[in-house]
């Protein structure tokens, strides 16, 4: 699949699972939707909480439900965020660590919203010189 296809399956996807957005406090649904390593798309939409700091972002949600159905840390072949509204945004950093650790190496993550932007990174690209694992196999072992 190419990857324009991937960006149209999985942005119709986002769209839809951000009409099931629980956004009470900031009105901003957000729907994400990824795509496993078997070809199953996955997603999840924000839910938010009176106590901000328990909000659960859409790409996390979407992200962990592909971890759960039993798709491996570093395959996840792709991530669309879908926002309303004619500006695209990008994924928060706590969102952007968890994309770095549980996507593929190179995978595509894009955001759109109902204009016609869209913003593409690919690998690294959507945080560089992330916080990886290794670092912390590093304090272990040197300790």
């Amino acid at each position: 699949m190419s990857e324009q296809q991937v960006l149209e399956k999985l942005r119709g996807h986002a769209a839809r699972v951000a009409g099931h957005a629980y956004a009470p406090y900031s009105r901003f649904p957000v729907g994400a939707a990824v795509l496993g390593a078997s070809g199953r798309v996955y997603t999840g939409c924000n839910v938010e909480n009176a106590s901000f700091s328990l909000t659960q972002c859409a790409e996390r949600v979407a992200l962990a439900a592909a971890i759960a159905d039993g798709n491996e840390p570093g395959s996840i072949a792709a991530l669309v965020l879908y926002t309303p509204g004619l500006r695209v945004h990008s994924p928060c950093g706590a969102c952007r660590q968890v994309m770095h650790e549980l996507m593929a190496p190179g995978g595509l993550v894009a955001s759109c919203c109902d204009g016609e932007s869209t913003r593409i990174w690919h690998g690294s690209e959507h945080l560089p010189e992330a916080f990886s694992p290794d670092a912390l196999r590093r304090v272990t072992e040197a300790d």
